[in-house]
């Protein structure tokens, strides 16, 4: 038969265009969409073998080539698998209509006839079309095809111009070869990427194909010294050259392998292989799923914690593999964010992948297994801290900032998530100083306290130091230690545990409701109706640095504290914004004042005396700058503060 040229089907011609002329910075997924069709090929004929093994014609060995010619500038992949015959070289190359590569343009058309601004590499991205991406780094491709069981092979070529050539040809074994011929920019020693040179493929295949089921080899010139009889090398020998074929691929993936056949030393070795880790790690979760959507995950819990984990630069994410090829390294819409410390990989054949195997569409399968994962390492971590808790609260050390941060995200996320991670919180607490979760909390408070209680500081020692301290420990009621400035955050986020409001010890009214508690409220009030006049005066030399002056139920043995409004951000809070270059959010600044402390009874007679003196004044203000010291915040003026302290030293 005569050597015929053909049109290209008009959406494979567009298509043509768009590979060849869009920009694109990650060529070199060509050869893993090219290696990847040869498995689909070889995959194909051992099906069809099943029920005919003379398809086979006696040849049951199945494997990839890589030929690379440096003098010719071309790269051949050639295999044994199945192939084709011309009808099927014409409908599965020719056209696209079967490669749902057509729904996807007419997607690209609807969305720049909805944005005339978008380009073509825009809504394509950065990756190619399986066979169509090898155009990006051709001038020119031809393959050789024989189908298996058929006698005629054919040859198609093209240049990627809107036509091709098909004619019949020459081949001995069944299977098919790709011939590349290569652009300028793509072989020789000055080329950026050389798809001529052994060591690249070599590395191309492990990053992406490592794990194809089928032997992907080639062949590699060695040169080396002669040896003896003994086989030790003869000195002054010149040196010969011999070829040795070798295999690219492991080929069977550790995931792929039944748990019980796994040594946790294998385990171990393929992440520190893998993802580049240096410890053995805290936890594996190592599941297969059938049903609905079909994957195998292998997923870890690192030792240690990435310095750079909360940081923008970091990248959260595990890789992603379809019948054991590479699609993603980071795929960050599986698992939430708040398990961005989880590395590993999950490799499913149910993936919805577009035109090409790493445009990854947000699919309910990938929505599907992320949920199940989810729930899978929650449950894990759950039994962890149920069982083993030395070992949870090492996990908590180096990652729990990470679940308290997924609390406080939860305000976008919705309820669901709190009540996934409520029980996984840990707070260390002014019982003995250790870390508990808040049913241990909950559990351990007497029948007349209502509410659960915490205070903020940066370091234990300064809560414990706290004036609104004494009274609780007093009462032998047990606080939170929130250490983290995202501590805050989530308790906020959570509002209550079991029907339980959380308090801040600096915020409103403790609400405390024993009968000797009552006592005391009862006779502040009457204390502060006494002291009326007082109070609003310590408040106007104040003016707006406070928004209220009050008589202290909270306060035991200290003179004065500073709180929050009931309602409004916190003095954490406030300097956490402030350390954030955002002053906007203030706290409502409340003074409380201890009215059985000898400092409120030289108040009063400094009152009496003369409320617009300045020694009055002075009081005033160095009563505050000690409340702001107390909570950790410097006061405005350090020197006139050091002053008045001076000046009253000194009478």
């Amino acid at each position: 038969m005569a050597k015929e040229t053909r049109e290209f089907q008009a959406e494979t011609r567009e298509l043509l265009d768009l590979m060849i002329n869009s920009i694109y910075t990650n060529k070199e997924i060509f050869l893993r969409e090219l290696l990847s069709n040869a498995s689909d090929a070889m995959d194909k004929l051992h099906f069809a073998a099943l029920t005919n093994r003379d398809i086979l014609g006696g040849d049951d060995n199945y494997e990839i080539f890589l030929v690379p010619d440096k003098e010719n500038h071309t790269l051949t992949i050639a295999d044994n698998g199945i192939g084709m015959n011309r009808d099927e070289v014409i409908e599965n190359i020719g056209t696209i209509a079967k490669s749902g590569t057509k729904a996807f343009l007419d997607q690209l058309k609807q969305a720049k006839e909805e944005n005339a601004d978008l380009s073509d590499k825009d809504l394509i991205g950065q990756f190619g079309v399986g066979f169509y991406s090898a155009f990006m780094v051709a001038e020119k491709v031809a393959i050789v095809t024989k189908k298996a069981g058929e006698s005629q092979a054919w040859r198609w070529e093209s240049t990627g111009d809107g036509s091709y050539s098909i004619e019949e040809w020459d081949r001995d074994r069944r299977g098919t070869s790709i011939i590349i011929t290569l652009k300028k920019e793509f072989y020789g020693d000055e080329a950026e990427s050389d798809f001529t040179a052994n060591y690249q493929l070599q590395n191309l295949v492990k990053k992406y194909s490592d794990y194809v089921r089928y032997p992907i080899k080639m062949d590699f010139e060695i040169e080396e010294t002669p040896k003896d009889s003994e086989g030790k090398p003869i000195e002054g020998a010149e040196k010969i050259k011999r070829h040795e074929i070798r295999t690219l691929n492991s080929m069977q993936p550790l995931w792929t392998k039944n748990k019980a056949d796994i040594k946790e030393e294998e385990y171990h070795e393929f992440l520190k292989n893998q993802f580049h880790e240096w410890e053995n790690p805290m936890e594996i979760f190592h599941t297969k799923a059938e049903g609905n959507v079909e994957y195998t995950a292998l997923l870890y819990i690192p030792a240690k914690a990435p310095f750079n984990l909360y940081h923008t630069d970091f990248e959260p994410g595990v890789q992603l593999y379809s019948r054991h090829v590479f699609i993603m390294d980071k795929c960050k819409d599986l698992l939430p964010d708040y398990l961005r410390f989880i590395k590993g990989l999950v490799d499913s054949p149910d993936l919805s992948l577009n035109i090409s195997r790493e445009l990854l569409q947000q699919s309910q399968e990938l929505k599907d297994i992320g949920r199940a994962l989810e729930k899978n390492i929650l449950k894990s971590l759950e039994r962890k801290l149920k069982n083993k808790r030395e070992d949870y609260e090492k996990f908590w050390n180096e990652y729990g900032k990470s679940i308290k941060i997924g609390v406080y995200n939860s305000m976008y996320s919705g309820r669901d998530t709190i009540d996934k991670l409520k029980n996984l919180l840990l707070f260390m607490t002014s019982k003995e100083g250790k870390l508990a979760s808040l049913k241990e909390y909950v559990e351990r408070m007497p029948e007349s306290q209502k509410k659960i209680y915490y205070a903020t500081a940066k370091d234990k020692g300064t809560i414990e130091r706290l004036p609104q301290m004494e009274l609780l420990k007093e009462k032998g009621i047990e606080v939170l230690y929130l250490l983290d400035p995202v501590d805050e955050f989530a308790i906020e986020t959570l509002h209550d545990y079991e029907g339980k409001e959380f308090h801040s010890i600096s915020r409103g009214d403790l609400g405390l409701d024993d009968a000797e508690s009552q006592e005391t409220k009862k006779e502040t009030e009457d204390i502060a109706k006494k002291n009326d006049d007082l109070m609003k005066d310590i408040k106007s030399v104040l003016g707006d640095k406070v928004s209220d002056v009050k008589i202290s139920t909270r306060l035991k043995s200290g003179a004065v504290c500073l709180v929050a409004d009931e309602h409004g951000p916190s003095l954490s809070m406030e300097q956490t914004f402030a350390e954030m270059n955002n002053p906007m959010f203030k706290a409502q600044r409340i003074l409380e004042i201890n009215p059985r402390h000898e400092l409120f009874t030289r108040l009063q007679s400094l009152h009496a005396a003369n409320k617009e003196g300045q020694d009055f004044k002075d009081y005033c203000d160095l009563l505050y700058a000690q409340a702001l010291i107390i909570e950790g915040i410097l006061p405005e003026n350090p020197v006139d503060f050091a002053a008045k302290v001076a000046q009253l030293m000194a009478k």
